[in-house]
Parts: structure tokens; sequence; C-alpha cells
């Protein structure tokens, strides 16, 4: 057994046995009519301020707090610890009432984005290892204007009027910015593929300067195409947070609207 999944079986095995005990103890309470939602509810106010935690750690990457990996581990299991809470906390019904049929849509958002980006953390890095090199999602702008400007210098090199009339039919749009988002994220070679065969359908017209020079273009297109790819998949990975991030804030918020609302209604 590998010491990945030596660290899941044990990480499993304490998520179990927390749950367990959470649950044995919410039920004999229930059993003795005492009330067990002041203290499901503090648990997920503690619970959720701990999970926002990760994000801090993120941004301060210079501290000795662990490896992020550690991090990353804790969140997702406390993450799923804090679905079994809300589960006894809410009695395993579904909410009424506005703020709390809110706190509970805040709630399944904040769990269906953290799995949803829990997935994509898993399967993105697999595929970039796959497609060209790895570069940086805020030097990317950089590399795309590189290659235009090689490509703008490729087809001013030589005088083929057909090289030309490709360039500003077809290359200038592909080249000018990150193309073909969702096609890539399928992982569709098909507007590369289309725009290598179109430029190979030049070469009747080409002479032997000519065609050297087009099959350096066909080089330029696939970096090109890469580039894209690794664009929409980094940025998948980027911006996904900007889901994740601002419900977890939101529920923090209306958990915390919530809490002040039951103890007025107590008093």
């Amino acid at each position: 057994m590998t010491s990945l999944a030596r660290r899941r079986l044990y990480n499993t095995a304490a998520l179990f046995a927390a749950s367990l005990a959470v649950l044995i103890v919410h039920t004999s309470y229930s059993l003795s009519l005492r009330s067990t939602s002041f203290a499901t509810g503090w648990l997920l106010v503690v619970l959720l301020f701990a999970l926002t935690l990760y994000n801090a750690r993120k941004k301060l990457p210079f501290l000795p707090l662990l490896p992020s990996s550690a991090w990353l581990q804790a969140h997702v299991y406390v993450g799923l610890f804090t679905l079994v809470v809300f589960a006894m906390h809410v009695g395993f019904r579904i909410p009424n009432g506005w703020l709390e049929g809110t706190l509970a849509l805040l709630f399944f958002g904040v769990v269906a984005s953290g799995l949803i980006g829990l997935a994509l953390s898993r399967l993105i890095p697999g595929r970039l290892r796959t497609q060209g090199e790895l570069v940086i999602f805020e030097r990317q702008p950089i590399f795309r204007r590189r290659l235009g400007e090689q490509l703008d210098a490729l087809v001013d090199e030589i005088d083929s009027m057909a090289l030309s009339d490709f360039h500003v039919r077809r290359l200038m749009t592909f080249f000018a910015r990150p193309r073909h988002f969702w096609l890539h994220l399928m992982e569709s070679p098909a507007p590369r593929e289309t725009l290598l065969t179109e430029l190979e359908g030049l070469d009747g017209y080409l002479s032997d300067d000519e065609r050297a020079v087009k099959e350096r273009i066909g080089e330029l297109i696939r970096t090109k195409a890469d580039l894209d790819y690794h664009c929409a998949h980094q940025a998948v990975l980027k911006y996904w947070l900007f889901i994740h991030i601002p419900l977890s804030y939101s529920l923090l918020i209306v958990g915390v609207a919530h809490a002040v609302v039951v103890y007025r209604f107590l008093r």
C-alpha cells in the first residue's frame, strides 16, 4: 500500500469514527429529550471557521504551517464531517422557512462546489502533463504574444500570396487570444487539426522555400493550441474558487444571522 493510500485510509477511518461518535452523542441526548440544536449549531460554526483557514493558509505560503497538501486533506475530510453534523443539526429533514432554506441552499452550494473543485484538482493536473509544456497561467499572455510575433515574422520573411492570405483569413484571429475554451475542456483536437489540414492544402501553391516556412507555421499552430489547452484547464482550476469562496463566506454570514435570530427568539 502506498503512503497516499495509507493516509487516505487513516483519514477515512478518522472521519467514520468522528461521525459515529457525534451520532451516538446526538442520539443519546435526543432520547433523553434534551435539545441538541445548540451544540450542533455551535459545532458547525467552529467547523466552518476552521474550513476557512485553508484559504488563509494558501495566502501565506511562507509560514511553516505544514505542507499545503496536508491542509487540503484536512479541509476535505473536515468538510465531509461538517456535512454529517449539518444533517444532525437540521434533524435529517428538509429545512423550512426562508432563513433556514437560504442557509441550507448555501451549505449545499458550498459542499457541491467543494466536491467539484476536488474532482477538478484530481483530473486537470493529469491532463496538463500529457499535452504541451506547462506555462504558468499569468505568463500565458506573454507566450501568446511571442507566438504571434514569430508568426508575423515568418509570413513577412517570404513573399507568398497563399500564406499571407491564410494568415489574414485564419491565423490572425487564432493567435490573437485564447480560443476554443469548451472544445479544449472536452479534449477535442478539431480546431487544431482543421487549421493544420487547411495549411497542408496550400502545399500545391508553394515553392520549396515556402513549404519550409509552412512547416514552421504548423509548429506554431500546434504550440498555440497546446497553450490554449493549458489556458482553458488552468482557468477552470483558478476561477472555480470565485464560486466556492464567496459561497463559503456567505454561508458564515447567514449562519451568524441564523444564530442571532434563534437567540432573540428564545429571550
